[in-house]
C-alpha cells in the first residue's frame, strides 16, 4: 500500500486519481486551498503547495506527491513557482513527485510541431498550456536523484467529457495519440487508472507519458 498526497484533490483529475487509489487500497491525503468535497475515505487537509513548510509536513511519510492543480496564476502565483519547493521536499524525503500535465506540449507528429504551436490551437488556452509546458521542461532539468513523472492526457480531457470506465487505453511518450478518426480523447476514470498503474508499477521514471484511447 502506498501513501499519496494529492494537491488539487477536489478537482476533476485529482478527485479521479484519489478515488482510484482508494479503490486499490492505498492511503490518500487530499489537499485543497479551501475545504471542499473530496472522495469518501480521503484524509482532507487545507493548505497550499506554495507553502513549503506545509508541503514538507504532509509529505514527510508519503510515497508519492500528486500535483493536480491548474498551472495558471492563482492568487498571483503559478504552478511553476511551487516546483522548486516541491523538488526540495521530494528529494529530502525520498518521495516520488508526479504531475497531472497538459496535452499541449505533446508533438502532433515525430519531429513536431507541438500541439500548442499548431494554427488551430485555441488562443484562450495558450496561457494555461504554456504554463503546463514550463513545468515539464523544468522537471527535466532537475538532479538525477529526483524521481518524477508527468502524465499528459489526450487533447480532449475534462469534466465536460467524462466518458465511461473502459480499462482499455493506450500509453504513449511525447507524441499525441489519436484514434482512426483523428480524435484524441481520454475519460477521467481511465486516465486515473493509468496514473495509479504508474504509481504501483513504475515504468516512466523521470519521464512524461501520455494516455488516450
Amino acid at each position: 500500500m502506498a501513501k499519496l498526497v494529492v494537491f488539487g484533490a477536489t478537482g476533476y483529475a485529482g478527485g479521479k486519481i484519489s478515488a482510484e487509489a482508494l479503490r486499490r487500497g492505498h492511503e490518500v491525503v487530499g489537499v485543497a486551498r479551501n475545504a471542499g468535497s473530496v472522495p469518501d475515505g480521503v484524509d482532507e487537509r487545507q493548505g497550499s503547495l506554495h507553502d513549503e513548510e506545509f508541503v514538507a509536513q504532509v509529505a514527510k511519510d508519503a510515497d508519492v506527491i500528486v500535483v493536480a492543480t491548474p498551472a495558471r496564476a492563482i492568487d498571483g502565483k503559478k504552478l511553476i513557482d511551487a516546483v522548486p519547493g516541491l523538488v526540495r521536499v521530494a528529494r529530502e524525503n525520498g518521495v516520488r513527485l508526479s504531475f497531472v500535465g497538459g496535452a499541449s506540449s505533446l508533438l502532433v507528429a515525430e519531429g513536431g510541431p507541438r500541439l500548442f504551436d499548431t494554427p488551430e490551437f485555441p488562443d484562450e488556452y495558450k496561457e494555461e498550456a504554456g504554463n503546463h509546458a514550463e513545468v515539464l521542461y523544468l522537471l527535466r532539468e532537475q538532479p538525477e536523484d529526483l524521481d518524477w513523472f508527468y502524465v499528459s492526457p489526450a487533447a480532449e480531457f475534462g469534466a465536460w467529457i467524462p466518458g465511461e470506465r473502459t480499462e482499455k487505453f493506450r500509453i504513449g511518450g511525447d507524441i499525441l495519440l489519436t484514434d482512426e478518426n483523428g480524435k484524441s480523447v481520454i475519460g477521467g476514470d481511465d486516465y486515473a487508472i493509468a496514473y495509479v498503474d504508474e504509481i504501483e508499477q513504475p515504468k516512466h521514471s523521470r519521464a512524461r507519458f501520455t494516455v488516450a484511447y
